[in-house]
C-alpha cells in the first residue's frame, strides 16, 4: 500500500487588526492532527502563500504533543514551507487548513488558495481545515459560480467564541460568513471539541478539534 500525503496549507500571517495583535497559525491545530496521522503512517507536507517559515501562535510547553511536534522532522520541514503556486494539490490525498487568527489575514482572501481548494475538490480529493481554517472555502466557488460550501455541512471557530477572544480583531465573523455563503454550519458550546464530515468535506470547530479531524482524515484516507 503506497503512503498518503496531506498538504497542511500554512498562514504567513503574523500579525492581526488595528492592534496589530500577534498570530500565526495556532500550533496546537498543526500538532495534534499530525500525531493521528503521523502514527498512522500517512505523512504531512507543508505549503503557504508566500512560502518560508509561518509565524506560530499558542505553543504549549506543558503538552507533549506540542513539544513532540516542534522538536520533529516534519516541524523543520515546515520552517522550509513550499510557496502554494509551486505545489500542484493533487498530487496529495487531502489538502488541510489549520487555523490561528493569521488565516483571517491571507486564506481569507488568497487567490492561490481558491484555486487550490477547488483543484483538491474537483480531483476527488479531500478537503479538511480546523477552527479558522474553514476561511479558505470563502470564496472557492464551483464551475457554475455556486459557493463551494453552499448546502454543506461544516463546522468552524463559532461567533460564540470569537466574541470572548478576538472580535475587536477579526475583520468579520467566520460563522457569519459561512452561513452567508449558503453553508449549513453547526457548532458545540464554545472551546467544546466538535468534528464535521460531509463527504470529503471535514471539519473541525476549535483546538479541541484537531486531534478529531486528525483521526477523520486517517478514517477517510484509508477509505480512499
Amino acid at each position: 500500500m503506497r503512503v498518503k500525503y496531506v498538504l497542511c496549507v500554512s498562514t504567513n500571517a503574523g500579525t492581526i487588526g488595528p492592534n496589530n495583535r500577534h498570530t500565526g497559525f495556532f500550533f496546537p491545530e498543526i500538532a495534534h492532527p499530525f500525531e493521528v496521522l503521523d502514527q498512522a503512517g500517512i505523512a504531512m507536507e507543508f505549503a503557504s502563500p508566500k512560502g518560508g517559515k509561518p509565524p506560530q501562535d499558542g505553543f504549549d510547553e506543558k503538552d507533549a504533543v506540542q513539544v513532540a511536534f516542534s522538536n520533529s522532522a516534519a516541524y523543520r520541514r515546515l520552517a522550509h514551507s513550499r510557496p502554494l503556486r509551486d505545489v500542484d494539490v493533487l498530487d496529495y490525498d487531502a489538502i488541510f487548513f489549520p487555523g490561528g487568527l493569521g488565516p483571517m489575514v491571507d486564506i481569507a482572501t488568497d487567490p492561490e488558495v481558491k484555486k487550490a481548494v477547488m483543484r483538491a475538490w474537483n480531483g476527488g480529493k479531500i478537503v479538511s481545515a480546523v477552527c479558522h481554517g474553514p476561511v479558505a472555502f470563502l470564496g472557492a466557488t464551483l464551475d457554475d459560480g455556486t459557493p463551494l460550501v453552499r448546502g454543506r455541512k461544516l463546522t468552524s471557530f463559532s461567533t460564540a467564541e470569537e466574541d470572548g477572544y478576538a472580535r475587536a480583531d477579526v475583520p468579520f465573523d467566520l460563522e457569519g460568513a459561512l452561513r452567508e455563503a449558503g453553508a449549513e454550519h453547526s457548532s458545540a458550546p464554545p472551546w467544546q471539541p466538535k468534528l464535521v464530515v460531509d463527504g470529503r468535506l471535514i471539519t473541525g470547530q476549535n483546538p479541541a478539534s484537531g486531534t478529531l479531524v486528525g483521526e477523520a482524515l486517517v478514517d477517510a484516507l484509508k477509505r480512499a
